[in-house]
């Protein structure tokens, strides 16, 4: 196992909610990282997040380890979910909201 992929399965695992992403939630350095946070941010859930330009194993290793080409990507209790247009997807119908109450990772009723 490589040296990236123990550390992404160290982050997935120790997190929660864990978003792999272009930049940081406050300056993201694409739209589609800006929209996840925005949807993250939205369903009011706590939220880890991977800045994967500052780390170029980590950027092509989260590839391979969710067999994903895209970034950004989001993991919840482990389990990969998707990118941007996926959580879009989840939360326009409102499924990404009540997965994150399941679970007990938002305050919002």
């Amino acid at each position: 196992m490589s040296d990236a992929h123990t550390r992404i399965t160290d982050i997935v695992t120790t997190n929660d909610v864990v978003l792999f992403m272009k930049g940081t939630p406050l300056f993201p350095q694409c739209g589609f990282s800006s929209r996840a946070i925005a949807i993250l941010d939205h369903v009011g859930a706590a939220y880890h997040t991977v800045d994967v330009l500052q780390d170029a194993e980590v950027r092509q290793g989260i590839k391979a380890y969710s067999d994903w080409p895209t970034i950004p990507q989001l993991y919840v209790k482990g389990e990969f979910l998707g990118g941007s247009d996926i959580m879009m997807e989840m939360y326009e119908a409102g499924e990404l909201q009540t997965l994150m109450q399941q679970h007990g990772l938002t305050t919002q009723g």
